[in-house]
């Protein structure tokens, strides 16, 4: 199994972050199997395009809630790695509710 669970939905609060305030977070490796998705399709050719930031981000967007790591942003970049073998992705994680 790669991820932890696959959703389909953010259950958590919106957290507002604009790209400039996820900018600000600095990047850290998060499990593939502790991530839970909150989108269960994504574009192939995101996945596949070697130069792709598709939001402009470099890392994945990462929501901690309620002590769970949710996925937001960076399907394509998560399987990928996955696809290449391994178990980390890098990722900007924000706390929500804490």
């Amino acid at each position: 199994m790669i991820f932890k669970r696959v959703g389909s939905e953010r259950p958590y609060p919106d957290h507002g972050l604009s790209a400039k305030d996820w900018a600000t977070l600095p990047p850290r490796q998060i499990r593939l199997d502790e991530l839970i998705t909150t989108k269960d399709t994504l574009q192939l050719g995101s996945l596949l395009d070697e130069d792709s930031t598709f939001y402009g981000d470099l890392f994945a967007h990462v929501i901690l809630w309620n002590g769970e790591y949710y996925l937001e942003d960076g399907l394509h970049r998560a399987l990928r790695a996955a696809l290449q073998q391994r178990n980390v992705l890098h990722a900007r994680v924000h706390a929500v509710g804490s």
